[in-house]
């Protein structure tokens, strides 16, 4: 049988995990209720299992019938703080906690692909790591796991790693896209604080006003980047908070704000955090105010190998024909800590389209809405092609 008639006949058994996984969401970096289940799901198979140190990570190596090196397979676990309003069977039975960004889907097909290469343990022409990993929302877990050694799970580093995301929109269900290069941004925090001298607000000029001068900076920045930075090769940056004052006829002393910055290449990260810092400095003199800012990295950009990208669109069209598989023209504004593994080894990260039957693509909720939701008849096709490429790959040597 091949990958996919076998992976549809666990169908019901991932769904099953999906939705157990599902009613159960958890956040961060310590997730026992989802590694419990993990563990439960993987119990039999002729894996070699460890538990992480710093988080609740599951890593499995399957020791294949060849002497070849070793590839590996991730899966994020974590949910996010979203209270979930859909009319499922299997909502979340925690309160603010969901599985928004389909993270659920991801675990149930690793497992999945776990399943269907241990049943062809012998035809494989080296070992497979598979990477259950928790705090991808934010908590670095991919870095913490690469600390605790899952690239060398196997006994050497592996030769290539592979990533799949599900999307509830934009791509049409079933559907495989990624790019070569550049394929999910960095993404990182700017903070100011204006610091200013606190007043009457029918005497602004007896003040220093943090806030006007914040409104500028905020402006400023804007008009930084589309003068600076070339369209091709994107920057954006997003003011998603700004507080000051406490009352309509206050000058406050003190004014802040924070900027989500994405980029793409290593050149303009490096610019654009040198020229936030000259812009909202160069405001603050000009209007001789203080401002403290700082620039928090975040993640890298996430850059698939280019043969590897290549790779992963041949294996979808053996697997499931023509039609199946895009080849995104631009990269994603979105962040993924999978990027850490891809500065480590080569590899490639893709999406897969997961929007119900009865949605429309275009409209539907996007990942981290309290609407979304996410098709379970994707589930065996994802881990189908989570083990062709794991097989394919070995078998490159």
């Amino acid at each position: 049988m091949s990958f996919t008639e076998s992976a549809q006949d666990l169908r019901d058994e991932l769904v099953q995990l999906r939705h157990s996984l599902h009613t159960t969401p958890e956040l961060g970096l310590q997730l026992p209720l989802t590694q419990e289940k993990v563990l439960a799901a993987l119990d039999g198979l002729p894996l070699e299992i460890t538990t992480g140190t710093a988080l609740s990570s599951v890593t499995a190596v399957l020791r294949g019938g060849g002497k070849g090196p070793a590839v590996l397979l991730r899966g994020d676990m974590d949910a996010l703080p979203v209270t979930e309003r859909n009319d499922l069977s299997f909502i979340s039975r925690h309160e603010g906690r969901m599985h928004a960004c389909g993270h659920d889907l991801h675990t149930a097909m690793l497992v999945g692909a776990a399943k269907l290469l241990s049943a062809r343990r012998a035809e494989l022409a080296g070992d497979v790591v598979f990477m259950f990993q928790p705090g991808e929302e934010g908590h670095e877990g991919a870095r913490h796991m690469i600390e605790e050694g899952v690239l060398d799970a196997a006994g050497e580093r592996v030769v290539a790693a592979y990533g799949m995301h599900v999307v509830s929109s934009m791509l049409p269900p079933s559907l495989f896209a990624t790019r070569p290069g550049p394929v999910m941004a960095a993404a990182d925090v700017f903070e100011v604080t204006v610091k200013g001298r606190g007043g009457h607000g029918s005497s602004p000029h007896r003040a220093l006003d943090p806030i006007q001068a914040g409104c500028e900076m905020v402006g400023a920045l804007q008009t930084m980047v589309t003068r600076t930075f070339d369209a091709f090769d994107p920057v954006v940056v997003t003011v998603g908070s700004f507080h000051g004052g406490t009352a309509d006829n206050v000058i406050p002393d003190e004014a802040r704000f924070e900027a989500t910055v994405r980029t793409f290449s290593k050149e303009n990260r490096a610019l654009v955090k040198r020229r936030l810092v000259e812009v909202v400095e160069g405001i603050a003199a000009a209007h001789g105010l203080g401002v403290e800012a700082s620039f928090g990295m975040g993640y890298p950009v996430t850059v698939n190998d280019a043969g590897e990208a290549g790779f992963v669109a041949n294996t979808v069209g053996e697997l499931f024909g023509p039609g199946r598989f895009l080849v995104t023209p631009n990269p994603v504004m979105g962040s993924e800590d999978f990027s850490y593994v891809l500065e480590n080894v080569p590899g490639a990260f893709l999406f897969l389209g997961a929007c119900p039957p009865d949605r429309d693509p275009a409209t539907a909720p996007y990942n981290h809405s309290p609407e979304a939701r996410f098709d379970d008849g994707v589930l065996p096709d994802g881990a189908a092609l989570y083990a062709a490429l794991a097989a394919g790959r070995l078998g490159r040597g």
